[in-house]
């Protein structure tokens, strides 16, 4: 196959009016696709329709301690649900709060917390001239959401296949002291399926920031969404690694079974440090009474315990390994050779980034948008929406039918292919 770089004009001229009649067909069949979030398909929710049952008007509603959960009080939650969710994250249940149904909520109370009353007795930011934040790119829109709507500024880091440009993570905040967070994504990155090697870890565990209210906001959501049984990454505790670098208040981890259970009824969790943890509580001693105990014992119930949760998430990979492979495999064999863009192959997480040809992606996102098949944004991985090459192109399969995904991914391609030539006829 020949790139299309290779091609001599007429070539091109050529390809492009055979792709724009597949274009035209395909925009004249009025389909509707969608393919803009990572949500779990129906089927996907299916999988924990027994956790309905579990609990019922005759059972006990009383945690292993005897406390009557239908009440008022354990704001940090049932003793049980703090070790579900320290199990998954391997951490350590004294050093986790359990929220209500997702972790977003916590990370912006997080941010809002610190905006008002400052981190562990610090100046509260909305006193201080500026604050900013590295955000790895290309990241998750929603952490960038969070921080601009607070006015907060935000720094670019690239990334790299072991995580995040840590030599210039180390520069800056040791150099600024501004620079408050950085928002992370570690397993299964938000878009690009990159797991944050050791090294990568340690590094951030022995940061030196010149921010003594520095924190990590260590968005742990993918850290059992396995594509593979025999092909897991694996991630090192970020807890731990801070507690031996000496720097144990430097992290906020962040997890929920959104993408586990369901979505909007799931349970979410906090995890930092007894200090922090402290500081924590005092303030939301204050904003809530409690979260959805019942829901917490229900899903201890049906999920028991991390091995319960991997054969749980075993049932999820089944249904969406194939749409991943499906999409992978037709760019192997209509992409590879084209000078068209690359691609990450994961491992595991809800997406499937490709990198068109710098300028291209706003052009094909507008074309598959016409031809019926709705995509994120161009720029969504990027603060501010600004992908300074436009070229990221962020793809979620897991929420069509695969009749559906496969019609999409087919019109992906030929808007690929399309922009590309169009780009290549313009110089």
């Amino acid at each position: 196959m020949k790139a299309y770089q290779e091609m001599s004009r007429e070539e091109l001229l050529q390809e492009k009016q055979e792709l724009e009649q597949q274009y035209k067909e395909y925009c004249a069949k009025g389909l509707n696709l969608d393919m803009s979030r990572g949500k779990p398909s129906a089927e996907q929710l299916d999988l924990s329709m027994p956790m309905m049952d579990v609990l019922n008007s005759q059972s006990s509603l009383h945690s292993r301690k005897g406390t009557d959960i239908r009440n008022y009080g354990m704001v940090d939650g049932i003793d049980e649900a703090k070790e579900l969710i320290a199990d998954m994250i391997d951490t350590k249940p004294e050093n986790v709060i359990v929220y209500g149904n997702a972790s977003l909520n916590i990370m912006y109370d997080c941010i809002s917390r610190s905006m008002v009353f400052g981190v562990l007795g610090s100046t509260p930011w909305v006193h201080l001239d500026k604050v900013k934040f590295l955000c790895p790119v290309p990241g998750y829109d929603r952490h960038f959401a969070i921080t601009e709507s607070f006015g907060i500024e935000m720094i670019n880091v690239p990334m790299t296949p072991e995580g995040p440009d840590m030599d210039m993570v180390e520069e800056l905040v040791s150099k600024d002291d501004a620079i408050k967070g950085i928002w992370c994504v570690p397993k299964y990155s938000n878009p690009q399926g990159i797991s944050y090697s050791d090294e990568t870890v340690r590094r951030f565990a022995r940061l030196k920031p010149a921010a003594e209210d520095f924190r990590i906001y260590w968005d742990n959501a993918y850290c059992v969404h396995h594509l593979y049984e025999d092909k897991q990454d694996e991630l090192l505790d970020i807890i731990s690694e801070c507690e031996k670098a000496g720097n144990p208040d430097m992290v906020y981890e962040f997890c929920s079974t959104s993408k586990i259970t369901f979505s909007g009824a799931g349970i979410s969790g906090l995890a930092t440090s007894l200090r922090n943890k402290e500081a924590i509580l005092k303030r939301l001693t204050v904003q809530t009474i409690g979260f959805d105990k019942i829901n917490q014992l229900r899903h201890v119930k049906f999920l028991k315990n991390k091995q319960g949760i991997l054969e749980h998430m075993m049932k999820h990979a089944a249904l969406i390994r194939p749409k991943f492979e499906m999409i992978l495999d037709r760019f192997d064999k209509e992409l590879k050779d084209r000078g068209a863009g690359t691609w990450v192959v994961p491992n595991g997480g809800y997406f499937i980034t490709y990198e068109a040809n710098e300028g291209c992606a706003k052009a094909i996102i507008a074309k598959a948008k016409e031809a019926g098949v709705v995509m994120t944004g161009a720029g969504a991985p990027y603060p501010y929406k600004k992908d300074p090459k436009d070229s990221v192109i962020r793809i979620a399969p897991t929420l069509p039918p695969m009749e559906e995904l496969e019609a999409a991914t087919e019109i992906f391609i030929i808007c690929v292919k399309l922009a590309s030539i169009e780009k290549l006829l313009e110089g």
